[in-house]
């Protein structure tokens, strides 16, 4: 006896050794499980567009707006699926986050699912918010590493089968309290956060819901349904009922004879909340900052933003502070997002959706994280031949925009603020151009475009290299407006035109400075100086020709054209003979002899020959990179450069008639700001050029900048556009451009690097999709340095050689 009784205790002994050796290996194998499920997790932020969804609220109940989070949720239970460690079980887990980084002042909403989930989440999200932006990112940091940390949990008042104050009866959107708490933090040093870590529970749940309702409407009082120390206790509670036996009929039978009044609304409620899908919720709280008064502070505004839900008659939620190392236990938790059964609380997805739902329009005393400006992809036939744009990157997806050659013959035309990349992006155009071995044609306005290509040029085509660089004045390449083919003498008349609306441009700040009479004696004296067969004009010719008799005389004898000599014989020296000549001579010399007696001007553009021949360049590919700055040339004598150089290759491309179409190569024309290089005119090339395949890339900072004229003739003949960020007004004229996809607000708020395009593809209009702009590599700068030297050589002559021409001219014209 004795001895059974000794092998009996040390059967029971071994026994409970082994129950709790087994029970520890239990708890470790299931701790070390969730450490690998929390590894596994993947982190998005998730961003909605402000601006678009408070135009939806116009037209919808916002609380509509906010229920389509429960469909999300819905779905979420549905992936209810299992991981298996041995014999382990465990629900996957999900997490939900409302954040302030502790470096940082916009509040980001989060979402970490497991990796397996990850396509799921994705595309679920996009259906259901079609512009929201999802985008995976590395993990934040809420802490202060210096500084203080704090944290709380929460737990439901009554049994979880009684319901919060959802959104549905909250007069405002609860996000409006929920992120206010985060408004007052500093930008550096204050870090917070709102997790909920979510698993899908059982459906066992609702059953007990639908019970309690039962008991409700049989007159059951709270107090015996519900217990106040953890929803594990009230589950027992209410479990209780269900195994009591012959008391629970005793018990039913002594609250039908006195039953307590029955609040039908809690009932309703009751149901309503058993009648959804569940979740089981660790709801966290943490606040970091640099004091512990600080932190707290946080803290406190985070749990004060959970009062909205309590509803005295159903439930409300009970804080917990954690201190010491409950409180390194929340956020080890916290940091690696695990679930935890002990803390959970069960809630609706309705109720779940009043706590974490992505924010809805704009929230007025917040900085919340939105998308700035809306994404869209791009079109489904999209050319896979052509240079390269950008990329379009839309939910994920990286797709290469291609531009083929034959629609880059309808123009493009790009518009954008200082600072946005504009000038990146025609840079990178250029490149690639310029590595196909195509004919290309760049000015800038500023000089650092030029630096940057010319770093780029490869080597075998640095001989195609012809740098155009005014400020180098000692070897000065020649740009003579009035020079023109004697193959085509009809191109005097389109140089005089051309000439005159030069000036017009130049001057059109003084309307009253170029009227009629100014227009009468600048025309007929530019093609007196131009009919000279034997002689090549410069402006320095225009001059003489009015205020030198001698000199007039002889052009007179040279002149074939009638209506100039008529001009010259019979009206302008009859009409008050040579004195009231004399009197007009410099009313109209004026406008040219500014840039003749400046000294680094009239190197350039008064020499007889140009330096380089335009159709020549068009024709055998070469690279004219037109350097000018403004910075030593000014703005005037800047401008008169390119305006002359846009001229000249316009009357190049038209001078292509004598060849045939399908043997005139592409040559690709980049003009950066090219409202201050461009005239009337533009019209022509943008609507004729096509045929002679030059092929324009425009681009300037605001539609103010452009001329009435201009304006028209841009928009009423460029095939492609891309709008970078830009200004109110003028997103409000290009919203048409981009409209339904775009709107005016994305149009303003675009980040730095990308744009919408609206692109010709095989000659039809794509829809206007988003695009990030790819920046150049980086080039060499001794091939640069090799390129300039290369240029000023060949094409520039020593400024004293070219000064000494032209006095001679003079003196022997004299």
């Amino acid at each position: 006896m004795t001895s059974s009784l000794f092998y009996l205790l040390i059967f029971i002994a071994f026994g409970a050794g082994a129950g709790t050796a087994v029970w520890y290996f239990f708890q470790r194998a299931r701790e070390h499980n969730r450490v690998s499920g929390s590894l596994q997790l993947v982190l998005y932020v998730v961003l909605l567009p402000q601006e678009s969804t408070a135009n939806e609220q116009e037209r919808r109940d916002p609380k509509d707006i906010i229920s389509i989070m429960e469909q999300f949720y819905a779905g979420m239970v549905s992936r209810d699926e299992v991981r298996t460690l041995g014999f382990l079980t465990d629900r996957p887990s999900f997490a939900l986050e409302i954040a302030l980084p502790s470096v940082g002042e916009e509040t980001t909403f989060y979402v970490a699912v497991p990796r397996k989930w990850s396509r799921v989440f994705e595309k679920k999200v996009s259906a259901l918010f079609p512009h929201a932006r999802v985008e995976q990112i590395k993990d934040y940091n809420i802490f202060n590493e210096d500084g203080v940390t704090v944290g709380s949990t929460l737990r439901l008042k009554r049994a979880p089968f009684f319901p919060i104050k959802s959104y549905r009866r909250l007069e405002a959107d609860p996000l409006e309290v929920l992120t206010t708490a985060f408004s007052k933090m500093k930008k550096e040093g204050d870090g917070a956060a709102i997790q909920l870590v979510v698993r899908p529970a059982s459906s066992e749940w609702q059953e007990k819901g639908k019970q309690t309702a039962r008991f409700l409407k049989k007159g059951k009082s709270l107090k015996e349904i519900s217990k106040t120390d953890s929803w594990q206790g009230a589950a027992t509670n209410v479990m209780g009922e269900f195994i009591s036996g012959p008391k629970k009929k005793q018990k039913e039978d002594e609250f039908q004879k006195s039953p307590d009044p029955v609040d039908e609304e809690l009932v309703k409620q009751v149901e309503e909340k058993a009648a959804r899908a569940g979740f089981d919720v660790n709801i966290r709280l943490l606040a970091s900052a640099a004091t512990q008064e600080e932190a707290l502070d946080i803290l406190q505004s985070l749990e004060d933003a959970f009062l909205q839900f309590s509803d005295p008659q159903a439930n409300s939620f009970i804080v917990e502070r954690k201190r010491g190392s409950s409180l390194e236990e929340l956020a080890y938790q916290f940091s690696f997002r695990m679930f935890q059964e002990k803390q959970a609380v069960y809630l609706s997805t309705e109720e779940l959706t009043s706590l974490y739902h992505f924010p809805i329009g704009a929230l007025s005393a917040s900085k919340v994280k939105y998308v700035k400006a809306r994404e869209a992809p791009s079109p489904a036939n999209l050319p896979t031949e052509g240079i390269v744009l950008g990329e379009n990157v839309f939910r994920g997806e990286h797709s290469p925009l291609h531009f083929e050659r034959d629609d880059r013959r309808r123009h493009l035309y790009v518009i954008g603020q200082t600072g946005t990349g504009k000038s990146n992006f025609l840079e990178e155009m250029a490149r690639q151009d310029i590595k196909n071995g195509d004919g290309v044609c760049f000015i800038d306005p500023h000089g650092e475009s030029i630096e940057k290509l010319l770093t780029l040029i490869p080597r075998e085509r640095m001989e195609d290299v012809i740098y155009f660089n005014p400020g180098d004045i000692d070897r000065p390449l020649a740009l003579n407006m009035l020079e023109y083919d004697p193959q085509f003498p009809e191109q005097k008349t389109f140089v005089v035109n051309e000439l005159f609306s030069i000036f017009q441009k130049l001057y059109g700040g003084v309307p009253e400075s170029m009227g009629p009479m100014f227009e009468q004696y600048f025309r007929n004296a530019t093609m007196l100086a131009i009919d000279d067969p034997t002689e090549i004009a410069t402006l320095l010719e225009v001059g003489r020709v009015m205020a030198d008799k001698t000199y007039r005389d002889y052009k007179l004898s040279k002149c074939t054209n009638v209506v100039v000599k008529t001009f010259w014989r019979d009206v302008a020296e009859k009409a008050g003979g040579e004195a009231s000549l004399a009197n007009i001579v410099p009313y109209i010399t004026s406008k040219f002899d500014v840039f003749l007696a400046n000294d680094i001007m009239r190197p350039m553009i008064a020499q007889q020959h140009s330096s380089f021949n335009f159709r020549k360049v068009m024709d055998e590919k070469k690279i004219l990179l037109i350097n000018l700055s403004k910075g030593r040339l000014g703005e005037l004598n800047s401008s008169l450069l390119g305006l002359i150089i846009v001229g000249k290759l316009l009357l190049a491309a038209l001078s292509r008639v004598n060849v045939e179409r399908e043997t005139r190569n592409d040559f690709f024309f980049y003009i950066d700001e090219f409202q201050n290089v461009t005239t009337p005119s533009i019209a022509t090339i943008l609507s004729e050029a096509r045929k002679y395949r030059l092929n324009l890339v425009i681009s300037h900072q605001f539609i103010g900048q452009l001329s009435d004229d201009i304006k028209k003739a841009v928009f009423g003949n460029v095939g492609s556009m891309a709008s970078l960020r830009i200004g109110v007004e003028d997103a409000e004229f290009m919203e048409q451009q981009f409209a339904p996809v775009f709107t005016a607000q994305d149009l303003i708020n675009l980040d730095n690097g990308n744009a919408y395009m609206r692109l010709l593809i095989k000659g039809q209009t794509s829809r206007p999709f988003s695009m990030h702009i790819f920046l150049s590599p980086d080039g060499d700068k001794v091939v640069a340095e090799a390129v300039k030297e290369y240029s000023r050589i060949k094409y520039g002559r020593p400024k004293e050689e070219v000064e000494a021409e032209i006095m001679k001219r003079y003196e022997h014209e004299g």
